[in-house]
């Protein structure tokens, strides 16, 4: 081992020739990089609101328990796009009678279904719906007679059905009235998480 340590201590240095020059190291300044992922970062934000998330306040009290007054939630304005809408999805669409307001609400009934309430209790296709998101204090006494959810519309409903102007009030909402699905809520912090 000894010999391969003299063998490195006797190798003379490599020396450049006079005529080597280096180039001048090229410095961007820490502001306009700082500034350039600014920029980047804001693009992408918008990006995404614009087409894809849209932060939302909950304005009253139709939805509760599931969504609670002064909420803030995520709509996915892209989804629908993808793929259908479903019973059970929470949809944000503007309302039928003034296009200016946006409701949220629970889509209880796809086009072709038979909606019908008594008492109530809500039969989708002669069958009981099961709504586990209705808790007893929240359910009402009203009956709507039998409908069939027109082509291209979606029969809704508040959680909180003795508190909702829905379905029953204004009729089924045409699918080019719904623009959102309501994916996560994010404050108050003890409401973080998937909406269901």
């Amino acid at each position: 081992m000894t010999d391969v340590e003299d063998a490195f201590a006797s190798t003379p240095p490599v020396r450049r020739s006079a005529s080597t020059s280096f180039a001048p190291a090229r410095t961007v300044p820490v502001l306009a990089v700082w500034l350039r992922d600014l920029v980047i970062s804001l693009a992408i934000s918008a990006f995404i609101i614009i087409f894809l998330y849209q932060p939302v306040k909950v304005e009253g009290t139709s939805m509760m328990p599931c969504l609670l007054d002064q909420e803030r939630i995520f709509v996915n304005k892209f989804v629908y796009r993808l793929e259908a809408i479903e019973r059970g999805d929470i949809v944000v669409f503007r309302y039928p009678r003034d296009p200016s307001k946006s409701y949220i609400k629970r889509v209880i009934g796809v086009s072709g279904d038979r909606i019908r309430i008594v008492s109530g209790q809500v039969y989708v296709n002669g069958k009981l719906l099961d709504e586990d998101y209705v808790p007893p204090p929240y359910e009402d006494e009203r009956s709507y007679p039998e409908q069939v959810v027109p082509p291209h519309a979606f029969f809704v409903l508040g959680d909180h059905r003795s508190m909702s102007n829905d379905s029953r009030d204004f009729g089924p909402v045409k699918e080019s009235f719904i623009y959102g699905k309501a994916v996560f809520g994010y404050w108050p912090m003890d409401k973080l998480g998937r909406l269901r």
